[in-house]
Parts: C-alpha cells; structure tokens; sequence
C-alpha cells in the first residue's frame, strides 16, 4: 500500500464520519467539542483563571497559555509547509476562511497538549480524566464536522503530545529567567 493508498483511505473514512449536514443531538454534541477547543476560548479561560485563581492554578495558566502560543507556531508552520485543503464542506466557515488548511489538526493538537500539561503538572485525577476524556472528543468532532480528516487529528494529537513533553522540559528555565528579569512573582 502506497501514500496515495493511504490518503485516499484516509479521505473514505473521514467523509463516513462525517455529520455536519445532519441535525439532530449527536451534530449538537459535535459542534460543542469542536467549538470547545477554539483558541480564543482557551486564551480568555486561561486568562480568567489566573485572575481569579490560587498560585497552583495561575501556574497552570501561564503554563497551558504560552503552551498554546508555541503550539501555533508549530501547527502553523507545518500547515504552511503541506497545505492540506481542508475536507469539503459548509460547516466550519471561520476556519476555512481564517485558516483554508488541515494538517495537523490545532484543535486535536491543542486538546492533547492540555491533557498532557494536565496529567504532569496536576495532582487531581478526576480533572485529569476529565481532560482525557475531553481531548479525544475535541479531536474527533473536528473530522464529524466535516473540518479535518482523520490524519490530521491523529498527527495533531501526536504532536501535542509531544509539545506538551518537550514544553515542560523547557519552560522552568524560561520562567525562571523571566522573573529574575522582571522581578514579576505570581506564585
């Protein structure tokens, strides 16, 4: 089986999943998972828990908000370099404008980096299952919707992963170099 195999595969059983064009509960539930994972949402979530929120969780908000951004520019970059047309389709309009390709997913990527920071940083299980719980969903209502295909979401949710992992063995010394710079203490 060669790429071209594959991808047409890929292309068969994404467009089999698809729901977007069918209303009922389960395209409900879909559009709430997809949407759940919009950047924006996370960035003003992320933002109002570190106002509001004890060190632990303001930590935890830096944390996942900077984790975002340098996702982005993973993400995009590799958008930039496959440019993957999104799968046809008339649900998701802000992201076909806003960003015409699909490889990696960001939402997939995003989702799984949080459960991962999630999983290494907090001491709750039941929120940590929850995130996993979370992640797969966000993932998988994207190619439901008619957004993504399956490689997308799955690569997406690979490299999440991944930033995750690399991201955490970076940031103590960039936060650490950060306040000695500023003087700036959150926690």
């Amino acid at each position: 089986m060669n790429l071209r195999n594959i991808i047409e595969l890929d292309k068969q059983y994404s467009t089999q999943l698809q729901i977007a064009e069918k209303p009922g509960l389960l395209r409900t539930i879909a559009i709430f998972f997809s949407h759940s994972g919009d950047s924006w949402f996370w960035a003003i979530a992320l933002i109002a828990l570190w106002f509001l929120g004890n060190p632990l969780t303001k930590k935890f908000a830096t944390i996942i908000f900077f984790g975002i951004g340098g996702l982005a520019v993973v993400v995009f970059a590799i958008k930039f370099f496959f440019k993957r047309k999104r799968p046809a389709g008339d649900w998701g309009s802000i992201y076909r404008t806003t960003d015409p390709h699909s490889f990696p997913s960001g939402h997939a990527a995003r989702a799984f980096m949080i459960a991962m920071i999630a999983t290494l940083l907090l001491s709750s299980g039941w929120l940590v299952l929850l995130f996993w719980l979370w992640a797969p969903l966000v993932a998988f209502s994207r190619v439901t919707m008619g957004v993504h295909y399956l490689s997308d979401v799955i690569v997406g949710a690979i490299l999440g992963i991944l930033v995750a992992l690399f991201g955490l063995q970076i940031y103590q010394p960039l936060i650490d170099w950060f306040f000695t710079v500023t003087g700036f203490s959150f926690w």
